[in-house]
């Protein structure tokens, strides 16, 4: 058994990973799925929301810095979709593409330009420094309530999506938009919604993350890849094919990274060719329509 205690922790990490990979790769699964959009963008919500995190836990604590800050950028997330992305919805998805990509950009430099380039460090509250022992395992106190944080914030959105009326109707217009829209239903105030909840679970990641790997411009950029990643072996439309994916690749990434520390990264891109190879639809994807 204790042979097998660096194993378990390496896998523990990788799912901690996986966590912040599924917060983000939830929210680009669910816009692309309703409103057709590939939001190259997702990953500058994610650093503005660590950035933040670090602005307002001097003054509001880091309890107030978890609530605030995802909201804050989910408010931002409603204006960029309500006088930007919604424009797209129609459009050529290459138009999209190019706008996400754009906006990730300017949302880059403007954090340069505000904060400087160099990253900013930000300790783990002090309620949550420690370890747990759990007879000869030992592991960060932080890290094991990140995980859970994460899953109550996923069970969370399952419940929503599937246990309310606006679930329903986000559901149906991921399946049949055309009918949801006979029935007199417009999809756009939802649209909005759907893009709120996306981009804020992405804050909730880059908060949770900030104490771990510190804060800097490009940390959107690093890991969006690995959330698209994510949303390719999970399935496009499929909520438990993303969570699956998530667990996958990181699982994927603490073994990799037991045995074979330079291949930790690798070992995900292989994993999604071995998974596209076998079934290019991702292991639960579905049939999705954009709406009109």
């Amino acid at each position: 058994m204790p042979d097998l205690i660096p194993l378990l922790s390496q896998i523990l990490n990788g799912l901690l990973a996986g966590s912040y990979y599924l917060m983000i790769a939830l929210g680009l699964s669910m816009i692309f799925s309703l409103g057709g959009i590939v939001n190259l963008a997702h990953g500058a919500f994610y650093a503005i929301g660590a950035y933040l995190a670090v602005t307002l836990a001097d003054r509001i604590g880091f309890g107030g810095a978890l609530v605030v800050s995802p909201l804050i950028v989910a408010v931002i997330g409603m204006i960029v979709e309500r006088f930007l992305l919604r424009r797209f919805y129609t459009a050529d998805p290459i138009l999209g593409l190019l706008l996400t990509f754009g906006l990730a950009m300017v949302a880059e430099q403007t954090l340069r330009i505000l904060y400087g380039a160099a990253p900013i460090p930000f300790s783990i509250p002090q309620a949550l420094r420690g370890q747990v022992f759990l007879g000869d395992f030992v592991y960060s106190r932080y890290r094991l309530v990140t995980l859970g944080i994460t899953a109550l914030a996923v069970l969370g959105l399952w419940i929503l999506l599937t246990k309310t009326a606006f679930g329903k109707v986000v559901r149906a217009g991921v399946q049949n938009p055309d009918m949801v829209g006979a029935l007199g239903i417009s999809l756009k105030p939802y649209m909005t919604a759907v893009v709120m909840i996306g981009v804020g679970l992405a804050a909730l990641a880059g908060v949770l993350i900030a104490p771990i790997a510190g804060v800097h411009p490009a940390m959107g950029q690093e890991i969006i890849t690995f959330a698209f990643v994510v949303v390719v072996i999970g399935g496009l439309g499929s909520f438990w094919g993303v969570v699956a994916a998530a667990a996958i690749v990181g699982m994927t990434r603490g073994v990799a990274a037991h045995f074979y520390p330079a291949a930790t990264e690798a070992s995900v891109y292989l994993l999604m060719v071995l998974v596209l190879l076998t079934r290019p639809r991702g292991l639960f994807g579905e049939r999705i329509q954009k709406f009109e």
